[in-house]
């Protein structure tokens, strides 16, 4: 008996993002994409939304021939991630796994770093305090993931004081909103305030955040965007997916 050829590895990488009405958003997931494709030209690299933007990853999806990585764009383990993403997968029956989230990783919190550098610069003489805000979640688990951000860069030891802020959810109402997340800092020291956005792409929100950090006499600074370290840690969320499925793929072959 001829034993069976090893599984091969996926070949196609769907780089799932939320989707937004605005267009800076999918300007941004394109672009890690594209950046994707510079970097393994191999890669079938396609870009997917679950909402308000095309195409849609349930179109995507029944397009595929190859098996494939559905690679969430999405930095929290929340609904799009636990539910939506799943849902489609299993509806449209493509032979695909899904990776991780991104998640508070480290080279997203240095590309972070990097995002404060231009707007700090000009007050390194004072004291800055950062207000690091993401978008909340009804997950007390995922929120407290998320305030590890500020966690890490408070460790940096290079600020005045740090302290996360959420731009929506229950926790934007229950005093952790940005406009409170700014006068703690100031109370606590801050003579200049930063707000270090933990946002992937621009839109909507990041112009609420703007707009209510401007009023207060904050800075903004930019979300992670096209950052090389984000399409690092999306290439890094494939690798271990397709790595698993091909383990997988061996143990039920045995």
């Amino acid at each position: 008996m001829q034993p069976l050829p090893p599984p091969k590895p996926p070949s196609a990488l769907v780089l799932t993002a939320h989707g937004s009405s605005d267009p800076r958003s999918g300007a941004v997931t394109d672009a890690i994409a594209d950046q994707i494709r510079r970097l393994r030209p191999s890669l079938d690299v396609r870009v997917a939304f679950c909402e308000r933007t095309e195409p849609n990853l349930r179109d995507v999806l029944a397009g595929l021939d190859r098996p494939a990585v559905v690679t969430p764009l999405l930095l929290v383990s929340a609904y799009h991630a636990r539910v939506d993403i799943p849902a489609i997968v299993a509806e449209t029956g493509a032979d695909v796994v899904q990776a991780d989230t991104l998640g508070e990783d480290p080279r997203l919190i240095d590309a972070l770093r990097e995002r404060l550098i231009p707007v700090t610069a000009a007050h390194r003489s004072s004291r800055v305090g950062i207000l690091v805000v993401a978008v909340g979640a009804s997950d007390d688990a995922a929120n407290a993931r998320t305030a590890s951000v500020a966690t890490e860069l408070a460790a940096d030891g290079h600020w005045a004081a740090v302290r996360i802020a959420f731009a929506t959810g229950p926790s934007a109402s229950a005093g952790w909103g940005v406009g409170e997340g700014i006068a703690t800092l100031r109370d606590r020291g801050a003579r200049h305030v930063v707000v270090a956005p933990w946002f992937i792409a621009p839109g909507r929100i990041t112009d609420r955040v703007a707009a209510v950090a401007g009023v207060a006499g904050a800075t903004m600074a930019a979300p992670l965007a096209a950052h090389p370290l984000v399409t690092a840690t999306v290439l890094d969320r494939f690798d271990r997916a397709a790595t698993d499925r091909v383990a997988a793929s061996l143990g039920s072959a045995r």
